[in-house]
């Protein structure tokens, strides 16, 4: 199992790039970052930086999304970065959240996003697409290696993952929807007469090493909250109870009312009270080293490539060395 690390892209950035040359000493593969520009710091301009003072990890958005830049645009900059150092780049893409929200837009469509995917991978590959009635070609870039990695939670955004996405995003750590999200992940890439063991599988979710639980669940609350803005849309799309989704994750999201994308992704924040402690506990993982180990081995048998952990508590350091030193090592 890899390893990878989520940090939102606070000023200053500096301070990223200090904890991403931390992350890669403690044996993490993957540094990943939010792409929300108007909350946060531009992450490409920052994904140069952490590369040049690095030598192995890879980097990439969790998740950028069809809306935020043109797709050519998005593909020359992987393109670029990867000509610069050496193919150390993965595309996290979905349909959008903050970084569309904030700006009083909406989630692209799924046909967007199928075409999207298929534009950026293509290019940042030094391949030949169509666009707009175009034939273009990056004849620069034909050493450049990159894979699109879909993060999803409907049934259609699901099967559009297991047809098309080289791995899959499932932002939440709870082993049994986890199960149920990569089995139809899996179904759908078989459908689409893809070998599913060739797609890669990425849990994503806030980790806390420590001995107060209550404590750190108050520090990654904020997390269930962000999942509910994805449920919400399952919901009215398909309503709460007919099986598109496992009902755990549509059931917590009953109290919630409206969302602040001023405080998303922040330790205590003030609007995500509705979200209950045991899905605090099934959705990140929390307790002592002992713990979490024990999660994350359930959901390396599930299948698992890579758990990335969101570190957005007051527990930073003491989480990134406790899995450098006793939790990386265990699944070396």
């Amino acid at each position: 199992m890899d390893f990878g690390v989520v940090f939102q892209c606070d000023p200053p950035a500096s301070s990223l790039i200090d904890l991403s040359k931390r992350a890669e000493a403690a044996g993490f593969s993957h540094v990943w970052t939010f792409d929300s520009h108007v909350l946060w710091q531009e992450p490409f301009v920052i994904y140069s930086k952490i590369l040049a003072e690095t030598e192995r990890v890879v980097v990439g958005p969790m998740v950028t999304n069809p809306s935020t830049r043109d797709w050519t645009v998005t593909a020359s900059l992987f393109a670029t970065l990867n000509d610069l150092y050496g193919n150390r780049t993965v595309c996290g893409i979905g349909r959008g959240d903050s970084a569309v929200r904030v700006l009083g837009s909406r989630p692209t469509t799924l046909a967007e996003l199928r075409e999207c995917v298929g534009v950026i991978r293509e290019l940042a590959n030094g391949r030949e697409v169509t666009l707009r009635d175009r034939r273009l070609r990056f004849e620069w870039a034909g050493d450049s290696r990159l894979e699109v990695w879909v993060a999803a939670y409907g049934p259609k955004a699901l099967a559009l993952t297991g047809e098309v996405g080289d791995g899959y995003i499932l932002q939440l750590a709870d082993p049994d929807i986890a199960a149920w999200m990569i089995g139809a992940v899996r179904a759908a890439a078989e459908k689409a007469g893809r070998d599913p063991a060739a797609i890669r599988f990425c849990v994503a979710a806030p980790a806390y090493v420590g001995d107060d639980l209550t404590h750190q669940r108050e520090q990654t609350r904020w997390f269930g909250g962000m999942v509910g803005n994805h449920v919400a849309d399952i919901v009215a799309r398909y309503g709460s109870s007919g099986g598109a989704v496992p009902q755990v994750l549509t059931d917590y999201i009953a109290g919630r009312r409206g969302y602040d994308y001023a405080e998303h992704g922040r330790a205590g924040n003030t609007h995500t009270d509705f979200v209950p402690d045991e899905v605090v506990d099934r959705f990140c993982i929390l307790g002592p080293v002992e713990q979490h180990v024990k999660r994350l081995e359930e959901l390396r048998d599930l299948g698992v490539d890579q758990f990335a952990l969101y570190l957005q508590h007051d527990a930073k350091d003491e989480t990134l060395a406790a899995y450098g030193s006793d939790v990386i090592p265990h699944f070396s």
